[in-house]
């Protein structure tokens, strides 16, 4: 069965996508990943897509590896400084990200997350607004943790251990 990913454009079959290592990481590192921060993600991997071809999911699997640190620990380091960074920032210098590219004040593809992590350390909630009680985003929940179960299982039957 072939999937195509709508924001990213990569189109590869889900036993290619479970064979491959950087592939099986990535979709691993994407279900950690809950509620809205996990689907701004997505639409901004997209955001680093050259326009002449697909992401490879190496470099979907990087892009996830470079940020998720951050992410869990809600915290980012940019020009030597530490500025929070809660999931409500994430997703609100996201939407700013695709905003701009939007607008044509942002040129594609994206080659690091510079741009992103100095929108982030502009942050700041806003009045009155409850900072943290999101979910945390390295806790799976319910079909998060049968999704990750069901790529262990399938692994498994990669390695020959079930039929």
């Amino acid at each position: 069965m072939r999937t195509r990913c709508p924001n990213c454009g990569t189109t590869l079959s889900l036993d290619a996508l479970v064979a491959h290592d950087a592939a099986r990481e990535a979709l691993a590192l994407a279900f950690r990943l809950s509620g809205q921060i996990g689907g701004a993600l997505v639409r901004y991997l997209a955001l680093f897509r050259p326009d002449s071809r697909e992401l490879t999911m190496d470099r979907v699997a990087r892009l996830l590896n470079d940020v998720l640190p951050d992410i869990q620990a809600q915290r980012i380091q940019r020009n030597g400084q530490l500025f929070d960074a809660p999931t409500e920032a994430w997703i609100w210098a996201i939407e700013q990200a695709l905003a701009a590219r939007d607008a044509g004040r942002l040129t594609t593809p994206l080659k690091s997350h510079g741009w992103l992590y100095e929108v982030i350390s502009n942050w700041r909630p806003a009045p009155g607004q409850v900072v943290g009680t999101t979910e945390q985003p390295s806790q799976p929940r319910g079909s998060q943790s049968q999704m990750l179960a069901g790529l262990s299982l399938l692994e498994e039957m990669k390695r020959g251990g079930r039929s």
